[in-house]
């Protein structure tokens, strides 16, 4: 792909702030959820740039998590993190089986469906969706698309996403091209 890709990957965000000892509330993407917890630092895109931070406290809460960070000690100081996005660097993820991927390295692919022998561009990879019965790629129309149709394909490999090529930025699909 033509993209440059940056070496941060978003993990979750920290949603508002919690009690006034300087604790956030953390909401995490990463499956299972408290894996969020295994990475350092985490880096904060905050308003005013990028930031590593150093996670020295933390535990669940509700449904979600809190954290404190090493030299945030007050309230007012936490309030500057809330609804900050929380990354972390790319090779700290787990290498995935050939047959696996991280979702953000599907965002962007170009999708192709091979519906009954034809070849249709349906569009690319705008994000995925988790549903509980299996995922969803959401494929937005692009340059060269066979319409200008956003589609739900469900992730079901060998089902309907046939094969997925990283390098040659494509991802195969058998799905008509009417839905």
């Amino acid at each position: 792909m033509t993209q440059k890709r940056s070496n941060l990957i978003d993990v979750g965000r920290i949603t508002s702030v919690f009690g006034i000892k300087g604790w956030v509330k953390v909401h995490s993407d990463t499956e299972p959820p408290e894996n969020i917890a295994s990475y350092s630092p985490w880096w904060l895109k905050t308003k005013h740039g990028v930031k590593a931070m150093e996670v020295d406290e933390f535990q669940p809460h509700g449904k979600g998590f809190i954290a404190h960070f090493k030299g945030i000690d007050d309230r007012t100081e936490a309030e500057t993190l809330a609804k900050v996005t929380i990354s972390v660097e790319r090779d700290q993820l787990p290498e995935l089986a050939a047959d696996e991927f991280y979702w953000h390295e599907l965002e962007g692919l170009h999708v192709v469906s091979l519906f009954e022998g034809g070849e249709y561009k349906l569009g690319q990879v705008s994000h995925l969706l988790e549903t509980g019965a299996n995922d969803v790629v959401v494929v937005k129309p692009c340059e060269g698309s066979l319409d200008d149709r956003e589609r739900l394909v469900p992730y079901v490999p060998e089902q309907f996403v046939r094969q997925i090529d990283l390098a040659a930025g494509t991802m195969w699909v058998d799905w008509d091209p009417a839905f």
